[in-house]
């Protein structure tokens, strides 16, 4: 039995699609059950991992354990003990690439993210485990500049000279399937990079192609930016160490690792077949009539 915590995330739902393909018994963690929405023949127990003790039922009879670090904040070693103690073999924990990084440094630990608490309570539980460290997610740019290119052909963000190497969330799933279900990735922190390093400039530039439309990168100052972020919905903290981040990589090319493709037995899959598969997120919007 495979327990996923983050479920019904960006990397949880196709995870348990392939546990599922592959014939796996899964149990997927929700806070709120009704609204999972998850296929029928998959078990969805209510619980919350950021409160390992109503997870207790729900590692009875589990043998590997999917560590999201969102879903768990700050509980992760409670959990990763408590699932020790329940008769778990494997925990495979999702991180980051810049997990090393000063605490800091680390935007996302602003929304919510606990990428090294995460991977530390996986290595250090004395049971089997993986780590993934995870590059820039695709899906993150929808977020960025989504609502800019439904409603017109300019995107206005900071940094044009900033790469990230964009990864397809099948592509993460795929190796924490495989994590989950093989002995191969024990004890290994994996990078999990997308095929390609591209600019803010070059994304977008992928993103008119795909959708072929003339779409301009047009440059704000971080100022501007942090603004309409949090307009948008994000902490403040958050948008204010992305922007730091941006500043210290500014004109520098982000690392591409060959890990997805080695594990995988095929090439990661790039950012404009990405964009193609989702291209709806882009889509102009039409006017009501």
């Amino acid at each position: 039995m495979m327990l996923v915590t983050g479920a019904t995330g960006t990397v949880g739902r196709p995870l348990i699609n392939l546990l599922r393909i592959a014939g796996a018994d899964v149990r997927a963690v929700s806070r709120d059950v009704a609204a999972a929405d998850l296929p029928a023949d998959v078990e969805v127990v209510d619980g919350d991992p950021a409160r390992p003790d109503t997870l207790a039922a729900a590692l009875d009879g589990v043998t590997s354990l999917f560590l999201h670090p969102r879903a768990v904040g700050d509980a992760a070693a409670e959990l990763a003990d408590l699932a020790r103690r329940g008769g778990v073999r494997r925990i495979v924990a999702l991180s980051a690439t810049n997990v090393d990084d000063d605490l800091s440094e680390q935007p996302s630990r602003f929304a919510g993210d606990r990428n090294r608490e995460a991977e530390e309570a996986a290595a250090g539980s004395g049971l089997e485990w993986t780590s993934l460290r995870v590059s820039f997610f695709a899906a993150n740019t929808i977020a960025m500049w989504g609502a800019q290119i439904r409603n017109g052909d300019v995107v206005r963000y900071p940094y044009p000279d900033v790469s990230e190497a964009p990864i397809h969330q099948h592509d993460i799933a795929g190796v924490a399937a495989q994590a989950l279900l093989t002995d191969e990735l024990i004890g290994r922190r994996v990078v999990l990079t997308g095929p390609q390093s591209l600019t803010h400039a070059e994304m977008v530039g992928v993103i008119g192609d795909v959708l072929g439309r003339p779409l301009r990168y047009e440059e704000i100052g971080p100022g501007d930016a942090v603004e309409r972020l949090v307009a948008h919905g994000l902490p403040e903290p958050f948008a204010v160490a992305l922007m730091a981040r941006y500043g210290r990589l500014s004109g520098t090319r982000q690392p591409v690792s060959d890990d997805v493709e080695t594990i995988l037995g095929r090439p990661a899959g790039t950012f404009a077949r990405w964009v193609a598969g989702h291209a709806a997120a882009f889509a102009v919007r039409q006017e009501r009539r």
